[in-house]
């Protein structure tokens, strides 16, 4: 079993990009443990957004929503992965960047008066997320990478619906972001400015050159 995967991986090279999530996970993490927000956002919008613990079962599909496209892209369309991964993980990139640049983070959370299942969780989910690091938010800056890259692929067998589907739960994630005080309308909307911009590089300005060229460079130096 052990020699057939790494058979696999020997012949499927671009599943080594997956080992970015090494690299994201630590360095937010450390953002986490040792940025101290300097930048508090608010928008008078966000006190026009109620508070509705029922959106957190959105917001939680981000993660399902963060495996599965990665995973069918993988063993489906080496290119549509490579697109995705390069979106995406470009998308995180930044936003590590400028959470280390520019500190910044919340002060929309409120008080969670129901006992519910869904407050029980949005309150779980508070004690595990610090309110910091939020702008551009990663949760929409990604959702928005695997919604266009998802629109984009012309081989599904259900087309229709896979797409409607990932489209109807992106939407509600984004909204989730807002509506359970996880996000600022400001931090929302730079997310989808930056996934609109990584949309062009990625798919209008021929990046994979751009890595082949640096490729070779760095082989004959």
């Amino acid at each position: 079993m052990f020699c057939k995967l790494k058979l696999w991986i020997k012949e499927h090279p671009h599943c080594y990009l997956l080992g970015y999530w090494i690299f994201y996970l630590l360095y937010f993490e450390l953002l986490e443990h040792l940025i101290t927000p300097r930048y508090i956002l608010h928008s008078a919008v966000d006190d026009m957004i109620p508070f509705n613990e029922y959106f957190v079962i959105p917001y939680v599909m981000w993660f399902p929503l963060l495996v599965l496209p990665l995973a069918y892209f993988l063993f489906h369309s080496k290119k549509d992965f490579q697109d995705l991964c390069f979106f995406m993980f470009t998308g995180m990139t930044f936003c590590l960047i400028v959470y280390t640049i520019l500190p910044n983070g919340l002060q929309l959370r409120v008080p969670i008066v129901h006992d519910n299942l869904c407050a029980k969780l949005v309150t779980f989910l508070q004690s595990i997320d610090s309110p910091t690091n939020v702008c551009p938010s990663i949760h929409v800056s990604s959702t928005v990478a695997i919604w266009i890259v998802v629109s984009r692929y012309q081989y599904f067998k259900h087309p229709f619906l896979i797409k409607g589907t990932t489209g109807i739960v992106s939407i509600l994630i984004i909204l989730a972001t807002m509506f359970i005080k996880q996000h600022s309308i400001i931090d929302v909307v730079l997310g989808i400015i930056l996934s609109l911009i990584l949309y062009v590089v990625t798919y209008h300005m021929n990046w994979r050159k751009l890595f082949d060229h640096t490729l070779l460079k760095n082989a004959v130096n």
